[in-house]
């Protein structure tokens, strides 16, 4: 789902054009890096508003744009172009960063986590294991430590935005340590978590809201774009991977083998086949809700295989998306239905004559949410939210495919012929059929076996010992059975058709 504004996240690749600093600003900024055609400056990531309280490290939910970047001139579209490419960096700082969502529920009712709940697990990890508390006005949102931050999206759904790292060992002994922190205080508080793409039990109206200014804007707007898009926000998790380009001919690379094969992580981690109760028809309910969410920011972006696509032509389909919100003076204001593109000329009815920023270009970035996204760092979007093995297996999936070149170009010889009738054909049909889906002469499951060994090959190249890591997802493989039929199973036979033993067999 990543909904959540990403001015906190931790994997940021913060170059930005030098002329957009104030002279304070300006002073911080060292490190020039070229990459291929594009020269950008680094800095620290944009401006939070830090102060104390009691002796503790408070973070601001979302940093004062107009505190945090002030524009010397007018922001032109070459500035956007110039953001995304920003993000190229040389083979060696080639990193991972990996995010997941969890649901919390109380162990004896099964409902949902209260706000309240979640405040004190948040206030008990930060006292326990030292984060620093994310705060909105005077609620408690998030934490930060490092490079990691832990955050919430608008259902409650936990999430954890790792350190960008080096290997998949240090992102699978991340995601470890976040869980035994996590389990530490909320099993004292008779609070479990569970791994999970959709919501299996309860509906909607019985989610708690977060006290989140931005997710007030996107519950009245989603539901005049979409049929889905309340599920999307509420009853959704997800587990993605973010992933570095070297340049931007890398990173056109990286985008279209990433779109082409989606709906292959999507069905060997298809894990939310319940909705209140029962089975829903689906393998992966989470992947069909962004079918029916908001066609003007999802999707599988047919442009990308276009000759012509690049960093521009995105920054172009980015300009037309619709807003949600520009942050002013510590609110979110209502932008919902005007472009990007509109405030760039000072259209904006919401704050007329104003102009954008930089750090308004990278919270539009975010609530876009296409199967592959494209920030300073191209983002894996395709997989349902799991148990923790599954949370070290997509990461292992996409660094053996995308950051080995001879796995990738074997991709992209894949899929080279692949028709974008064909591509949205297992975009539509693979959270309904997964790896049964049928594809040209076979199943997916046949392009899945080609897949996987290109995968761990490229991951045996790299010379970490990190293929073990496929494991979880090489019996899915084998057999063609996904993660949500083997709960099926389970559900119509053991568990005589009660969904809450998921909550036992999927806790973390």
């Amino acid at each position: 789902m990543a909904v959540v504004s990403r001015t906190t996240a931790t994997y940021s690749h913060s170059h930005l054009p030098r002329r957009h600093f104030d002279r304070e600003t300006r002073a911080s900024v060292s490190n020039t890096f070229s990459c291929s055609t594009w020269d950008s400056a680094k800095k620290p990531s944009p401006t939070q508003r830090i102060v104390t309280r009691g002796g503790r490290v408070i973070v601001a939910a979302s940093p004062p744009t107009e505190d945090a970047v002030v524009a010397t001139d007018p922001l032109t579209k070459q500035d956007l172009v110039d953001y995304l490419a920003s993000g190229c960096k040389p083979r060696e700082k080639w990193r991972i960063g990996t995010e997941h969502e969890k649901f919390g529920f109380e162990f004896g009712s099964l409902r949902p986590m209260k706000y309240e709940q979640i405040a004190e697990l948040l206030n008990g990890i930060a006292e326990r294991f030292d984060w620093d508390k994310i705060m909105e006005g005077d609620k408690i949102i998030g934490l930060k430590q490092g490079k990691q931050s832990i955050s919430l999206e608008p259902g409650g759904q936990f999430e954890l935005s790792g350190a960008p790292l080096e290997t998949l060992h240090q992102t699978c002994a991340e995601v470890n340590s976040h869980l035994y922190q996590v389990k530490a205080v909320a099993e004292e508080m008779g609070i479990g978590f569970l791994g999970i793409g959709f919501q299996p039990k309860w509906e909607i109206k019985d989610i708690p809201v977060m006290p989140k200014g931005r997710y007030d804007i996107m519950r009245n707007y989603m539901p005049k774009v979409g049929s889905l898009g309340l599920d999307m926000m509420f009853r959704t998790c997800t587990v993605q991977v973010n992933l570095d380009f070297s340049s931007e001919a890398d990173m056109i690379r990286k985008f279209r083998a990433g779109l082409a094969l989606q709906p292959i992580a999507t069905a060997l981690f298809a894990n939310s086949p319940f909705k209140e109760g029962k089975p829903n028809g689906f393998v992966s309910m989470r992947s069909h809700i962004w079918t029916d969410t908001d066609k003007d920011r999802t999707g599988m972006l047919p442009f990308v295989f276009d000759d012509s696509f690049g960093f521009e032509q995105y920054v172009d389909y980015a300009l037309d998306v619709p807003m949600y919100f520009v942050y002013r003076k510590h609110r979110y204001i209502d932008c919902t239905g005007k472009t990007f593109r509109d405030f760039l000329a000072g259209r904006l009815p919401c704050i007329p004559g104003e102009l954008p920023t930089l750090n308004d270009w990278e919270n539009h970035l975010t609530t876009i949410f296409p199967e592959v996204r494209l920030k300073r760092y191209l983002e894996m979007r395709g997989a349902d939210g799991g148990p923790w093995r599954r949370l070290c297996a997509l990461p292992a999936l996409w660094v053996g495919l995308l950051y080995d070149d001879a796995s990738l170009q074997s991709v992209l010889d894949l899929t080279a012929d692949w028709t974008p009738e064909e591509r949205q054909m297992l975009r539509n049909k693979v959270p309904i059929t997964g790896l049964k889906t049928p594809f040209r002469d076979g199943l997916l499951k046949h392009v899945a076996e080609d897949v996987l060994k290109l995968a761990k090959d490229g991951l045996e190249r790299r010379g970490f010992k990190e293929s073990g890591f496929l494991n979880e997802v090489a019996e899915v493989v084998r057999t063609g059975v996904t993660p949500a039929e083997r709960l099926l199973d389970l559900y119509h036979g053991k568990w005589e058709q009660s969904v809450d033993h998921v909550f036992e067999e999927l806790l973390y």
